[in-house]
């Protein structure tokens, strides 16, 4: 019998890639313990000499961090929440119930896929500003500021619908055995009954992979984010602040306050990741591919 030959090459270029991954990270996070003279000398320097916590201090003094927090927080949570909503509705009408136009209207929304996201920003906008009934506009979306003056409209309801979500739940809700469908159906309980009882509880390690990507992507959007702080200043984000900082103020004096708002800008997608990875690689495993 031959001994098993360990792989080093494989070990190797395993461990390089793992360095060359959380190397920045570990710069970001050191780098924020750091004075303004310890970070600009010329010898580069991996550790600070002397751990200025003050950083943080600063940071949420002057970037008025608390505000940024809880804006950032409450659009990624509810627009997470809402997308999960629609996203496993519609995945689940588009694969289980039977209707006229089903297939052309599921390649209509994989369609949408396509159109980079700037080209909707001036469409979204208008329709936010011109929002009927909403922030002193009339029927007819006029005479107020619309979706601006409402927090949740603004920053939020652009983003409640997603293709890629939608697809993603379709494909997984269609692994779903449809005997326990039509059990159910038999028993007497409503199409909701359904979905709520039965299919939303089986589709929890898909539901965690979209809540890990919707997150991440709604804490970290920046674009829609500064158009709004334009208009509203109430209405700026984390990235919306911590980009303001470094625009307005010498980046070689205030790359560490930058870093200390990056690093608390990271702690609520790492506990996202680290509660939601195991329900995030069973659903990669099982959401297929397959029309």
């Amino acid at each position: 019998m031959k001994p098993k030959k360990f792989p080093w090459f494989s070990y190797t270029i395993i461990i390089i890639g793992s360095i060359m991954m959380v190397f920045p990270f570990l710069e970001m996070i050191f780098s924020s313990f750091k004075g303004t003279a310890d970070y600009n000398r010329l010898h580069y320097s991996l550790f600070p000499e002397t751990f200025e916590t003050s950083n943080y201090a600063t940071a949420f003094e002057q970037l008025k961090l608390g505000l940024l927090f809880k804006n950032s927080l409450v659009k990624s949570v509810v627009t997470t929440v809402i997308v999960l909503l629609t996203s496993s509705l519609a995945g689940y009408a588009l694969t289980k119930l039977r209707f006229r136009g089903q297939k052309v209207l599921f390649r209509f929304i994989l369609a949408t896929m396509m159109f980079p996201a700037f080209l909707f920003l001036i469409p979204n906008f208008y329709i936010m500003v011109h929002f009927p009934f909403v922030g002193g506009n009339d029927w007819m979306g006029e005479g107020g500021d619309g979706g601006m003056a409402k927090y949740m409209l603004a920053l939020i309801l652009p983003f409640t619908v997603s293709a890629f979500g939608i697809f993603l739940m379709r494909q997984f809700i269609m692994t779903i055995n449809d005997a326990y469908i039509e059990a159910a159906r038999i028993d007497g309980a409503s199409e909701l009954r359904i979905f709520f009882q039965l299919i939303l509880p089986m589709t929890v390690p898909a539901l965690s992979t979209l809540a890990i990507f919707e997150f991440i992507g709604s804490w970290n959007e920046f674009i829609w984010a500064l158009l709004m702080y334009t208009v509203n200043k109430d209405l700026a984000t984390l990235p919306v602040g911590i980009q303001q900082l470094k625009s307005h103020l010498d980046a070689n004096m205030t790359q560490p306050l930058v870093n200390a708002a990056l690093v608390i800008s990271t702690v609520p997608i790492l506990i996202v990741f680290v509660f939601l990875q195991k329900y995030y690689v069973r659903g990669m495993m099982n959401t297929g591919l397959k029309e």
